[in-house]
């Protein structure tokens, strides 16, 4: 069944074109997402469709009795309730039914009524269908589901007293969300929903949208949520929306195949364009072949060329680079507690960087990762603890607040006064690397859209050339191509980085280790995101199968029983080492390929030639190869352990 249909679509603002012929289908269990650059009319769209804007042409088509529900990306719930008493707010005819159920009770109960055979008759008639209704209508599970729900976002009992206008932006956002689902709409659209999120409630909101009864339409930046829900992407671009079946990984695939495919056919058009440009210029003055010439002409112009492939939009370029190496030893972090007005967040900090890490600061919200990432560049102080850096090390510090881009001045002065040494060309050529050109970058700076200072807060960032990059929610305000773009340049960066993300798509593509942060200190894990949730849940079922064991009673056990109990033991022994040798063999790869790559280096005539650089990479060369003795040593004793078991 068809729960929305968008033809031919048309939307300008101040008369510039934001969208243009557009189609879209939603069927009912569709799970649709938009995809697209900021500022492509995703959003704008969205709010269409779900009534909020206007709309120059075309029609949106639902059937009558649908009910659609729709969250802004910057929605927050606005109430003078508890949140108890807000939720509640969705149920009132609920409520209402219910009470006309009692009522009917009532006269049931009644005498007169009883003896009079036909006005009984009705009652029961009518008290039968109210509480099929009620039932269907969810009236014997309503509480139940609100507090799963609540419980899904981070609301718990102890909580539901608590006045909404007290909770913060992200936590009414939250609860705006949950109320939304709450309602169980025919029609979910969804505006960034993933924001304000962190990682164990966006994995609650995957499983709870993978099996919602309804249909959901959705536009989010997080490539990990959508492949894991999406079946259908629709791609807003140049005021056009395409159609790609599948999840998002499916709609890169298609899209770059159909890119291809476009560029050699645009290609083959503009060799024919050009030969017939060539025809006419040389012919149309010859009396002899003027005719053919203008025969040639009238091809040209009726002829509907193909645009670019790549067409206007443009993607930022830019990498990071440092100025000079730190040392091995890029941060020590040791019994640190983190915390405001002398109330600890967290505490028992362990934590060891070295050069060229990439560690992932993981987490629940309010744990203290954005905290302990302020303690590090000292803009809070510890309340206890050590916190010791190493030698030469330059901090390039990202804020996901941005809180301090929010000056008068343009966007140009903003970099310029900060680098005052630079010429203006060069200022300029930065700032076009990060796609502010030409009246750009007379833009003044706290007028910009969160992307915007997104950008301008990556261009200062590149500009410091720290060999140790502090990353707080980096993805944050920027859309999928812009991720891309960060991720690239984060790949290639020589330096350090620790950074706190909820986007499990960017830690999988850049962590080489996880550190996940609690209230009573953190846990290291080797690896990705992937990894890290592996090891995790494998953590948590040997924890399991302890307390297990420790509440069974004891029993006097045969020798069969015994020797069954050793072979688990045994078993799981070879399963820990195996497991150990497998994280050493992955460092040694990783190891070697570094040594390597510094090997190559060395045999370069113009390194080798620079005795200051030959004397950097040979320490680093002794450092990795001291590294990888270690490794070695352990692997081989782990080795002659497991042939053993």
């Amino acid at each position: 069944m068809i729960v929305l249909q968008v033809n031919q679509l048309y939307k300008s603002y101040m008369g510039d074109e934001i969208l243009s012929g557009v189609k879209l289908e939603v069927q009912h269990r569709d799970r649709v997402a938009l995809v697209g650059r900021n500022g492509a009319g995703k959003s704008t769209l969205l709010k269409i469709i779900a009534g909020k804007l206007s709309y120059d042409s075309g029609e949106i088509i639902k059937p009558k009795d649908i009910r659609l529900g729709y969250l802004d990306q910057h929605a927050g719930l606005e109430s003078t309730l508890s949140i108890w008493e807000e939720m509640m707010t969705i149920f009132e005819p609920l409520k209402k039914l219910e009470q006309t159920i009692r009522t009917l009770e009532l006269k049931m109960a009644d005498s007169a009524v009883y003896e009079n055979p036909d006005q009984y008759a009705k009652i029961m008639t009518e008290y039968d269908q109210l509480q099929h209704d009620f039932k269907e209508r969810g009236g014997y599970q309503y509480e139940a589901d609100t507090r799963s729900i609540l419980h899904g976002m981070q609301f718990y009992p102890d909580s539901y007293d608590q006045k909404i206008s007290e909770l913060s932006g992200g936590q009414r956002t939250r609860l705006a969300l949950a109320k939304l689902l709450l309602s169980k709409p025919d029609l979910l659209i969804l505006d960034e929903p993933t924001n304000h999120l962190d990682i164990e409630t966006l994995n609650w909101l995957e499983t709870f949208l993978k099996s919602y009864d309804g249909a959901i339409l959705i536009v989010s930046h997080d490539r990990y949520f959508l492949d894991q829900i999406v079946s259908i992407v629709y791609e807003v671009s140049r005021h056009h929306v395409n159609k790609f079946t599948g999840n998002y990984s499916n709609y890169l695939d298609q899209k770059a195949k159909n890119y291809e495919r476009d560029r050699k056919l645009y290609e083959k058009q503009q060799g024919e364009k050009a030969k017939l440009e060539d025809f006419i210029q040389k012919n149309i003055v010859r009396a002899s072949t003027t005719k053919l010439a203008q025969s040639r002409r009238k091809i040209l112009e009726k002829t509907e060329w193909m645009d670019s492939p790549e067409g206007d939009e443009k993607s930022a370029t830019f990498s990071f680079e440092i100025e000079r190496q730190s040392g091995n030893d890029v941060l020590q972090v040791n019994d640190l507690t983190i915390g405001y007005e002398g109330i600890p967040v967290s505490q028992n900090i362990q934590l060891h960087v070295y050069r060229t890490d990439r560690i992932s600061l993981v987490g629940p919200n309010g744990v203290g990762k954005s905290t302990l990432l302020k303690t590090l560049i000292k803009d809070e102080s510890p309340l206890s603890g050590t916190i010791r850096f190493g030698t030469n090390v330059q901090i390039g510090y990202y804020d996901q607040e941005l809180a301090k881009l929010d000056s008068n001045k343009s966007i140009l002065k903003e970099l310029w006064d900060e680098w005052p040494l630079m010429n203006e060309k060069d200022i300029r050529t930065v700032l076009g690397r990060f796609l502010f050109s030409g009246e750009d970058v007379d833009k003044i700076v706290r007028d910009l859209s969160g992307g915007e200072k997104a950008r301008l807060a990556l261009a200062k960032l590149m500009l410091q050339k720290a060999n140790f990059l502090i990353l707080d929610e980096p993805t944050n305000h920027l859309d999928l191509d812009s991720k891309e773009v960060l991720e690239n340049a984060l790949v290639d960066y020589p330096g350090t980085l620790l950074f706190v993300s909820h986007d499990r798509y960017f830690i999988n593509r850049i962590s080489t280790k996880v550190v996940e942060l609690s209230h009573d200190g953190t846990t290291e894990y080797l690896g990705d995101y992937d990894y890290y949730v592996e090891k995790k849940h494998e953590l948590e079922e040997i924890a399991a199968e302890k307390q297990a064991a420790m509440q069974k009673p004891i029993e006097i056990v045969d020798q069969k029983q015994k020797t069954t109990q050793i072979d688990k033991e045994a078993k799981k022994k070879i399963r820990k080492v195996s497991r150990r040798i497998e994280e050493i063999e992955q460092q040694l790869s990783t190891l070697d390929q570094q040594i390597e790559d510094i090997e190559k280096m060395l045999c370069d005539p113009e390194i080798f030639q620079n005795h200051e650089k030959v004397l950097e990479l040979q320490t680093q060369l002794d450092d990795l190869k001291e590294q990888h003795e270690v490794f070695e040593l352990e692997w081989l004793e782990l080795n002659e352990e497991l042939e053993k078991l």
